[in-house]
């Protein structure tokens, strides 16, 4: 069939220019339309449930709120984990479901199993759920800020609350907008209790007055003069006077205004969460969330240009400062990429007409290479596959191989005209066609083993499967465009570039001569020596075995995403005073470093259920300048002979830019804080991490059990173990019993001889000293809390505490003056008499997984590769360590995904070489052919461990997927090796019978003859490599450790090929020959 389809197309030009020209318009399109991304969004469906029970303590939100709730959801449908969260007043409680569950689906189930215990959670306590956002929706953050300082941090997140909030979170794709930093404008009104108590009043009845004080109501309608007026009753409190002249009582006829008893001002609300801009001080921030399946690019543009449109609203000196902009990374990713293309492009161009030495046969597989990479983006269109590093990586990696087909195509039919007679010349048409048929099986056999054994990574799961995958399909989209161009653009560009005048022989061709005059010989001499050779070749083997033990392990390599994410964390119960002014000195140290641009430090959280984040853990984004102005180092050539050092500065350079790790370490240096432990990574791989794992180092160690207390301390000493580990940059246990808290427990036999309730005591704490919302005012748009407490200076410390009073109601006497209109009076009684107040140490936060309360160690890990590390904490933990009954723990972080990844492999390698067996048994029907071919694989294997280790790369799911690449561009020059063996034997064997000498000089003749197509296949795709280990920009870090076993499998496997297949194939049939079964095979390809 394949002979026909070549045939009719040759025949049919004009049809095939046009479906060719239909498809490159496609392409161009689908280039220009397809979303740009940095990676593919590989982070877990995740719903999150958020409630707000103000100002309760962790235990409480955990017992009464998280917990019912994490215990709803764990039997929820394809729900993985439950994560539970318990802070000073909030509850976060996080499912993370199945890969491939649709988020709408997933909310919908959350909601229907929340709704078992709806009446079970406390009065007044309502979930909510989440934005529909993923772990990475953190696209666009940015400062509010202002250069010439007329507005106060009060006046800015006004600002940013009622104005740049509502019209970003308007813009198509975003999911939520999110506040943090300043101050929220709140009325506070700060009773006098000595005042209260003289006039009679209890704090109720203030509340209440307050609280009727502000509403507005309707009258209906009114008809007046032939006009309908609708009656509206204005009573909004709008200003401190309004509030400072409510009436609260009457003392003789004369009203008690609130201000007679209190102190009513404009403050801010209670903090949770403070940001900070180059040291320079707090700012008012704004953080961008995106929605679940948008694409960043157009987001962030969409964002930009609604900034653009709100900016002359701004008031004078007000300025909207990004601080963190992914769009930047997803650029710079993808003009990489592209440039990377478009080298190798160059470069194979180069290789193919140095090749051929004919510039008209060049042109065809030249003419082929960009059209089939313009067509490969039409499927990617279709299946919505975005524009990023890894898609646009998988046809990077196929250059080289995209044009083989072509090549081996044009190659065959210029030796048909150049080696044929002057009437195949004349009838050119009729001989290429025949020379296109002649290798069209076998070019398609080779290119489905390529595509073939690429399947196992499609069969990754969960994160590498999701990051891998693009590049899987996009490789097999350039694979499968270079098969169809293969059989019907290149013989009809054939018929038109290979005519005309007398081609050159391959004798002539002035690079095959230069090959075979090496070549020849060292042929001849294995063939001679033919053990010995075998022996030699087999010490590879053993060499790479050895190196094999020497290299680590680890999920991913890092992806430099051009900006640093730096997360101290210190003892929790840090003050918002002490967590600014820390801030402010780490943020000024960072900013003094010349290769930072803006350093933006946060503590706490922002106002969204995305960041649990507690004042404890801070998080800094450090945006870095580009590359080339980053501060310059000098080279170390100290592993030379002094005598080659100054030979090696004058090529190679005195000085180079610091390195990513370099500054890292520097800065760690410099951000040594008592109490505070350090954590570097990145932005997208911090959010990542913490969604997927809950622990936002690269390796973390969860400890679960019953009793916090002894969470915290087994995560302690882990903690000191793991220092004194090699590689331990930090290491930090969670003090999850270290918040302080003042008890107040109540006395009931105290308040009974009161005739107080628990409830009548536990309001005046929440109010008087905790402080209450009672009510909001409605400026327009604006609504700002109204809040009542004690004056300050009669609550700052305990035992004035101690001296709060509470309210006890009693009748009034005949003799009594009256005041207010209750009929009874009030008195107040000291809450140190009906209560014991005492300061200790409690929960600060609580953690639980699938309900099971946990701690965490963070553990950042420097100068060693994950997998090693995990391995030697676990063997002295085991030894140091000893766990109580009950308790468990286990290694996460990155560690959880490279072990799952890891027995994801140790399955689908072995799929893999089984798949490129069978196919070669079905295409050459023997045992001993397949084998032949499957050595070569192994010795891909250790040309590629060689080179990795010599580059320094841990085996990771990256470099697994190169391997993996490897084998079928192995298998490839090795069945194009035997299938020209073969050519030359049966050519003996059809004459009648062969001898020893036969099979030598068959050998010979496959081995040498077509030497030049073996070349340039492999050529191309060595060459077509070489630009992804020069780059050097965001992308690359990923892209060279798959690149890396390709290139040095390619070496070892095509000198295996050229050199051991030929010794082992006339070693085969040698013996074949001495058994009497050597015959010519029947070849079915």
């Amino acid at each position: 069939m394949i002979e026909k389809v070549i045939e009719i197309c040759a025949k049919n030009r004009f049809l095939v220019f046009t479906v060719v020209l239909l498809l490159m318009l496609g392409g161009v399109y689908a280039i220009k339309n397809i979303p740009l991304d940095a990676i593919p969004d590989i982070s877990d469906v995740q719903v999150i449930v958020f409630t707000t029970w103000e100002g309760r303590s962790p235990d409480l939100v955990e017992d009464q709120v998280t917990y019912p709730i994490v215990s709803a959801l764990i039997s929820a449908p394809k729900v993985k984990t439950v994560r539970g969260f318990s802070d000073f007043g909030f509850s976060y409680v996080y499912a993370i479901f199945e890969n491939g569950t649709d988020i709408y689906w997933a909310r919908s189930r959350v909601l229907e199993y929340m709704q078992q215990i709806t009446g079970r959670l406390p009065e007044g306590v309502n979930p909510v759920l989440g934005p529909d956002a993923t772990g990475v929706g953190w696209v666009y953050t940015y400062a509010v800020v202002d250069e010439k300082g007329k507005y106060d941090l009060a006046s800015l997140r006004t600002l940013q609350d009622w104005y740049l909030r509502y019209a970003l979170a308007s813009v198509e794709g975003v999911a939520e907008v999110a506040s943090v930093g300043g101050f929220v404008k709140q009325y506070q009104i700060q009773i006098d209790p000595n005042r209260m108590s003289a006039y009679g009043l209890s704090i109720q009845e203030v509340i209440d007055r307050v609280k009727m004080s502000n509403n507005d109501v309707e009258g209906r309608l009114l008809e007046l003069g032939g006009r309908e007026y609708m009656v509206r009753g204005r009573g909004y409190i709008r200003s401190v006077e309004d509030i400072q002249k409510i009436a609260v009582g009457n003392s003789r006829g004369t009203p008690i205004l609130l201000r007679d008893i209190a102190r009513v001002t404009l403050g801010p609300e209670i903090r949770r969460g403070i940001v900070e801009l180059d040291g320079k001080g707090e700012v008012v921030g704004g953080i961008v969330v995106m929605r679940f399946g948008e694409n960043a690019l157009n987001v962030i543009n969409r964002i930009k240009t609604k900034i653009e449109e709100v900016s002359p609203g701004l008031p004078e000196g007000v300025k909207i400062i990004p601080t963190y902009d992914r769009s930047e990374l997803i650029r710079l990713s993808i003009k990489n990429l592209q440039k990377t293309l478009f080298t190798e492009i160059i470069v194979v161009s180069l290789v193919i007409i140095i090749f051929l030495f004919h510039f008209q046969s060049a042109l065809v597989p030249i003419f082929a290479l960009p059209i089939a990479v313009a067509i490969s983006f039409i499927p990617m269109y279709l299946l919505k596959i975005t524009s990023n590093i890894m898609s646009l990586g998988g046809i990077a990696l196929s250059i080289g191989v995209v044009v083989d087909a072509s090549i081996v195509m044009v190659e065959n039919g210029y030796r048909h005209l150049s080696e044929g007679t002057d009437e195949d010349r004349k009838n050119h048409w009729i001989t290429v066609v025949r020379a296109c048929q002649q290798v069209g099986r076998g070019i398609f056999f080779a290119l489905a083993i390529i595509i073939i054994s690429f399947i196992p990574v499609f069969l990754l799961e969960a994160q590498e499967g999701r990051l891998f995958r693009p590049l899987a399909f996009t490789k097999t989209f350039a694979m499968a465009a270079s098969s169809i161009l293969a059989i019907t653009l290149v013989p009809v560009l054939m018929t038109i570039f290979l005519k005309g005048k007398r081609l050159k022989p391959e004798s002539g061709n002035p690079v095959s001569r230069f090959f075979k005059q090496f070549y020849d010989p060292v042929i001849r001499l294995v063939l001679k020596y033919k053990k010995m050779s075998l022996l030699i070749n087999f010490l590879l083997i053993p060499l790479s075995i050895f190196l094999l033990f020497r290299i680590g392990s680890e999920f991913m390599p890092p992806l430099y995403e051009g900006t640093i994410f730096y997360m101290p964390v210190t003892s929790p119960g840090i003050s918002v005073t002490e967590a600014g002014r820390l801030l402010e000195v780490q943020d000024k140290i960072l900013k003094s470093f010349p290769e930072v641009k803006t350093v933006f430090g946060k503590a706490g959280r922002a106002e969204t259920s995305t960041d649990p984040a507690p004042f404890s853990m801070m998080e800094t984004t450090v945006h870095l300048k580009p590359r080339d102005q980053w501060t310059e180092v000098k080279k170390d050539y100290s592993c030379l002979p002094e005598v080659l050092r100054p030979a090696a500065e004058k090529i190679f350079g005195t000085f180079r830019k610091r390195t990513y790790e370099e500054l890292v370490e520097e800065m760690d240096k410099k951000m040594q804080f008592p109490g505070l432990q350090n954590a570097w990574t990145m932005p997208i791989r911090a959010r990542i991490d913490m969604l997927s794992t809950g622990i936002r180092t690269p390796v973390g160690i969860k400890i679960s059990g019953p009793d916090l207390k002894t969470i915290e301390e087994l995560g302690i000493h882990i903690e000191m173990i793991l220092k004194e580990m090699a590689g331990t940059r930090s290491a930090y246990a969670e003090r999850v019993a270290g918040g302080y808290f003042t008890d107040i427990k109540i006395n009931r036999d105290a308040i009974a001889r009161y005739g107080l309730t628990i409830g009548e005591v536990q309001e005046v704490i929440q109010t008087a000293l905790g402080g209450m919302t009672i009510t909001r005012t409605v400026e327009g748009r604006e609504r700002y809390p109204i809040n009542i407490r004690y004056l300050r200076e009669l609550r700052d410390d305990i035992e004035k505490v101690k001296r709060i009073l509470v309210p006890v109601r009693i009748k009034a006497s005949s003799g009594m003056q009256q005041i207010g209109s209750s009929g009874s009076g009030v008195t107040h009684i000291p809450l140190a008499q009906l209560a014991d107040i005492s300061m200790t140490t409690g929960p600060a936060m609580i953690r639980d997984e699938d309900a099971m309360l946990t701690g965490y160690v963070f553990v950042d890990v420097t100068g060693r590769d994950i997998g090693g590390y995990v391995e030697e904490g676990k063997k002295i933990i085991r030894e140091k360590l000893t766990l109580p009954p009950g308790y468990s723990l286990s290694w996460s972080g990155q560690y959880e995904f490279q072990l799952r990844a890891k027995e994801r492999l140790r399955v689908l390698l072995p799929i893999v070489f089984f798949i490129i067996f069978i196919l070669l048994y079905m295409t050459f029907h023997s045992v001993s052919e397949s084998i032949i071919l499957m050595i070569a694989v192994i010795y891909a294997m250790t040309g590629g461990v060689i080179l990795q280790y010599l580059l320094g790369y841990n085996f990771s799911v990256a470099v697994w997927v190169g391997y993996i690449a490897l084998y079928g561009l192995a298998v490839e020059t090795g069945v194009v090796m035997i299938i020209y063996l073969h050519e030359a034997l049966n050519t003996r064997l059809m004459k009648g019978e062969v001898t020893r000498q036969d099979i030598h000089e068959a050998t010979m003749e496959g081995s040498i003859l077509r030497l030049r197509p073996k070349l340039m296949t492999v050529g191309t795709t060595l060459i077509g490599l070489v630009p992804i280990m020069w780059s050097s920009g965001v992308g690359a870090d990923v892209m060279k450790p798959i690149a890396a076993p390709i290139i040095g499998g390619l070496l070892t496997s095509t000198i295996h090929v050229l050199i051991i297949t030929p010794v082992i194939f006339a070693l085969v049939k040698e013996r074949q020959l001495k058994k009497g079964k050597l015959k010519a095979p029947v070849i079915k390809i």
